[in-house]
């Protein structure tokens, strides 16, 4: 129907764009991955995993990226809890649907510099949570752990990232046949019953990839760890951010990034393979 020359113009530009502007930045973070930096000034192009052995042999980049991994799974599972609530009630009980989506995907509309400083705001020795604290008599002095910890991190990016939980969850909640979850009350199955017997098992692609956005995102963020972590709340991503910046250490983050790259690569097909596995459509 459309000629040879149509379709190669039409898929060319998107094919140029990926090629030149996701594909490329890839292949050359590879290789940085590889080289090392002489007198602290000069990238050498001398190929080597002297960079991965270093990532092994020093506990410091493995401590902050096990602990960024579980800050990690620590929003993804607060972002569940808040989501999947959120999204049943919303899809099966709630008589005004589109109003309460759209003050769920509101916050999104607000930038992410914004929510974070509201965050250092409400947190703060003189913020909102302190001050009424005292004035409760809870606490008679501010409590500075709320801020620059790795509770600030978490609060805050469970608050950016649940919207990410409640879209895929709602979606799949909303796809559910209600003939299903009326078959099941017919046979005398209780509301609890269907909801653990039919309901869940059929949100769970849904949740799967709810808790993969929440995970992914979480992982990469360093600007929530930057303005309210501290330094007991630095995630792997500022370290990335220190060594291409200040410490011109470009081979060694390269060799971090590709890593992370790695981590959430295996943790997509996992959820792929795991999504094909309880999809039922």
């Amino acid at each position: 129907m459309f000629s040879r020359a149509y379709k190669a113009a039409v898929a060319l530009p998107p094919i140029f764009w990926v090629a030149a502007f996701l594909l490329t930045p890839y292949l050359l973070l590879f290789c940085n991955s590889f080289w090392s930096v002489q007198d602290g000034q000069v990238i050498v192009h001398n190929w080597g995993l002297q960079n991965y052995k270093q990532l092994a042999s020093v506990p410091v980049y493995v401590q902050v990226l096990l602990r960024s991994m579980k800050i990690a799974g620590g929003v993804t599972l607060l972002a569940l809890l808040l989501g999947y609530p959120l999204a049943y009630y919303v899809a099966f009980y709630a008589k005004h649907k589109q109003l309460l989506y759209q003050l769920v995907i509101i916050p999104l509309w607000v930038s992410y510099l914004v929510r974070a400083y509201a965050w250092k705001t409400i947190l703060g020795s003189d913020g909102v949570l302190n001050t009424l604290l005292q004035y409760l008599h809870i606490t008679h002095e501010p409590v500075g752990a709320l801020l620059y910890s790795p509770f600030a991190v978490v609060l805050t990016l469970t608050h950016i990232y649940t919207p990410f939980t409640f879209l895929p969850i709602y979606a799949a909640l909303e796809h559910i046949p209600k003939n299903l979850v009326e078959a099941s009350q017919d046979l005398g199955a209780s509301r609890v019953k269907t909801f653990w017997r039919v309901i869940v098992p059929l949100s769970i692609p849904g949740v799967l990839a709810g808790a993969t956005f929440a995970f992914v995102l979480s992982l990469g963020d360093f600007l929530a760890p930057l303005l309210l972590g501290g330094p007991s709340g630095i995630m792997i991503s500022n370290v990335v951010v220190t060594l291409f910046g200040a410490a011109y250490d470009w081979p060694l983050g390269a060799a971090i990034s590709v890593c992370m790259m790695l981590i959430v690569l295996a943790l997509l097909f996992l959820t792929e393979r795991l999504e094909k596995k309880w999809s039922f459509s």
